[in-house]
């Protein structure tokens, strides 16, 4: 599987190829460039000299050392720190409600609803960034289970350049930053 998320090779067939730092990709992905937050697996990995992220040594880390390998230069993230912390939050819920085994998430899933609300229960994980990795899931990986696209919402639809979900290549990402752009701009234009 070929991904364009972090639009770098090492980057992005990590994130094709272990789930946790898929979700980390994600939990990364605010306030920040997205290329940079799904670059910051790899660079985790790389800092914690291993091949995959494993959600019990991530979450077992000494804190103080973890958020150091977080703002090392060049930084995971512009608040290394809440972002370390949060990283480990999420490892921690993979670790014990899913044996470390973060594609169960989506594999244990019933429906659509169901995954939506596995998601949405991981720390970081909002209903938008919970609706977006479930279109992510099912445009890009092939994870479709019943009512999916429903469990969505707009991210799920056909062709919109929403969101990641929608990132294929240089044309896509360019719409969904335009997009994001013009939503930004609607929003602070609503606020008067």
């Amino acid at each position: 599987m070929d991904l364009w998320l972090a639009q770098d090779t090492a980057s992005d067939a990590l994130l094709a190829a272990d789930p946790l730092a898929l979700l980390t990709g994600m939990l990364l992905d605010q306030q920040i460039p997205l290329e940079k937050a799904f670059k910051g697996p790899r660079l985790l990995a790389d800092r914690l000299g291993v091949d995959r992220l494993d959600a019990e040594a991530v979450a077992a880390h000494d804190p103080e050392d973890f958020a150091r390998l977080f703002a090392e230069v060049p930084a995971i993230h512009r608040f290394p720190g809440s972002m370390a912390e949060r990283t480990q939050k999420l490892a921690r819920a993979i670790a014990d409600d899913y044996d470390g085994d973060a594609s169960a998430v989506w594999t244990g899933a019933a429906d659509g609803k169901d995954l939506l609300k596995r998601l949405g229960a991981l720390p970081g994980f909002g209903k938008q960034k919970a609706q977006i990795f479930v279109a992510l899931l099912g445009k890009q990986f092939g994870v479709t289970p019943e009512g999916w696209r429903e469990a969505a919402g707009a991210y799920g639809e056909d062709g919109s350049r929403r969101s990641v979900a929608d990132i294929t290549d240089a044309g896509s990402l360019a719409e969904v930053r335009e997009f994001k752009k013009r939503m930004k701009a609607e929003a602070k234009a609503a606020k008067g």
